[in-house]
């Protein structure tokens, strides 16, 4: 009974260390008004392709006036914005300095 205990507890802890970790991968912002095509790139699950859509859309529409309008910009829906609003930001510096990873959602097992 306690081993069982013992065991459950260390799987919910792991099962939640995995949860959080995403969270304190990285720590900064990105001013995705005044970001770089390489520092948009640092943002989640961001390559050069959307990195470029983001600076092109900015060029040609003017500033972003709120974070969620980066789902105007084609590559970035609502998924995708889940992650990345952790470290945009429309003003202020650009302070994130390393490419922020985010582990992909596993399979279930059986599912194809």
């Amino acid at each position: 009974m306690i081993r069982t205990l013992r065991i459950t507890s260390l799987i919910l802890a792991a099962a939640l260390l995995v949860g959080v970790l995403p969270a304190f991968a990285a720590e900064g912002k990105v001013n995705i008004n005044t970001a770089s095509v390489e520092q948009l790139q640092l943002l989640p699950r961001i390559g050069p392709a959307v990195a470029q859509r983001i600076v092109e859309h900015r060029e040609k529409n003017g500033a972003f006036k709120a974070a969620t309008d980066l789902m105007l910009v084609r590559g970035i829906g609502e998924k995708s914005y889940e992650l990345l609003a952790p470290y945009v930001a429309t003003s202020g510096a650009t302070t994130l300095a390393e490419k922020v990873r985010v582990p992909r959602p596993q399979k279930a097992e059986g599912a194809s």
